[in-house]
């Protein structure tokens, strides 16, 4: 394993790191002002589209699709420094690159099983950035951290699908911009148990689809992600060309979107906790409690201490993870992608909350930008999988070795 930048990685991580110099750390202030002023909180400021056009015109746009037919064709290690360079600002970086989940899971969705009306009709928008989309799984009624759980039912007539179901936690579904959801069903319930489910499009103007309510994630809105929508469909109905793939095939699918989103995830993590721990160097540097510099006290030299220690090891994962999803695939990797599943949120959420400690009161105000990380890093506890069904699973893989 080679983790050197190779001569693409090493110009497209400077071009970035200036972006982020340049534009987006001085846009973080005007970001928070322009959405204290919408009246629709889970609307997009204005700068986010500037951002986006200056990211088109250095070249960073589509990085994360690796297949150069509708993106970057960057490879999972030599996307991996980009990711996380975005994640020092997950709520701008992302989506200035048009790299920001739920739109680049759909999109990879679309583009490895997506028909070619499909592709046209959906990918083509939401790889230009014109559009946003959702992802419709989680259900309210069922623990869907088992998806052969999921409820909603999809159930040919004749020449379409009729959807009926509630779903909650859609990410990106209280975008303005959202004018597509794909939503996981059962078509089958009586067929093998990962053999049940399916996926299909569904225009978010479709009759019969309301979007109840905006989920909160810890009192944020979470709008960078789309927003996530309870979300309730009553005899909806669509042409049968809106399915994707075959019938039967969303648990395959599902598992085809969640790989990379979950090392994705965890690349951006490691940027919010490098972007954590430089808050706290920086402000232990300049605070004198007791009669010294908050630096020279003990404990403090011990969190940034472990800090880096603890990124430099979910680092070597994640890149480990990502060499092997690009040499064996993403089933040859399954063992690693649970790891870092495990590991990097719950260093990212250590990380920053010694950040928010050094800081006092200031850590969890608004004045900076740690309270917001930490919620995201708490929540990716949860999203895509808890930490206890990873755990189990990965487990139950380990001890086959001596079975």
């Amino acid at each position: 394993m080679d983790f050197r930048f190779d001569t693409r990685t090493a110009e497209l991580h400077e071009k970035l790191t200036d972006f982020m110099q340049e534009e987006v750390y001085p846009a973080e202030p005007r970001f928070e002002e322009e959405l204290a002023r919408l009246d629709d909180p889970w609307a997009r400021p204005p700068v986010i589209e500037e951002l986006k056009a200056a990211a088109r015109d250095r070249g960073l746009w589509n990085l994360f699709l690796p297949d150069d037919r509708f993106g970057a064709g960057l490879t999972n290690l030599q996307y991996a420094p980009l990711a996380e360079i975005t994640g020092r600002s997950p709520h701008l970086a992302p989506e200035a690159l048009n790299c920001a989940a739920p739109d680049t899971g759909n999109m990879e969705v679309l583009a490895g099983f997506g028909s070619p009306e499909q592709q046209d009709r959906w990918l083509k928008p939401l790889l230009e950035g014109q559009i946003r989309s959702a992802f419709c799984m989680t259900e309210p009624d069922v623990a869907s951290s088992d998806a052969t759980n999921i409820a909603t039912r999809i159930e040919r007539d004749g020449d379409a699908y009729v959807i009926n179901g509630r779903k909650w936690w859609s990410s990106g579904a209280m975008n303005p911009n959202c004018v597509i959801f794909i939503v996981m069903g059962k078509t089958d319930p009586g067929a093998e148990r990962h053999r049940q489910q399916s996926m299909i499009l569904v225009p978010r103007d479709t009759p019969g689809v309301t979007v109840k309510r905006g989920m909160h994630v810890f009192g944020y809105t979470d709008a960078a992600h789309g927003g996530h929508a309870e979300v309730v469909f009553e005899d909806v109905r669509v042409p049968a060309d809106h399915l994707i793939a075959d019938e039967g095939s969303g648990f395959a699918i599902a598992q085809a979107r969640l790989g990379p989103g979950r090392i994705h995830h965890c690349m951006r993590l490691i940027g919010m906790a490098e972007r954590a721990l430089q808050l706290m160097c920086e402000r232990v540097s300049e605070r004198v409690a007791f009669g010294r510099p908050l630096a020279e006290q003990g404990v403090v030299r011990d969190w940034i201490a472990e800090s880096r220690v603890r990124i430099e090891q979910a680092r070597l994962l994640v890149l480990k993870t990502a060499w092997l999803m690009d040499t064996v695939g993403n089933k040859g990797a399954h063992t690693e992608i649970q790891a870092i599943k495990i590991a990097v949120p719950q260093m990212a959420e250590w990380v920053i909350d010694k950040a928010i400690q050094a800081h006092g009161a200031a850590g969890v105000s608004q004045d900076t930008p740690l309270a917001a990380l930490w919620s995201q890093a708490r929540t990716l506890r949860l999203a895509d999988g808890p930490d206890e069904v990873h755990r189990a699973s990965l487990a139950k893989r380990e001890l086959r070795k001596y079975s």
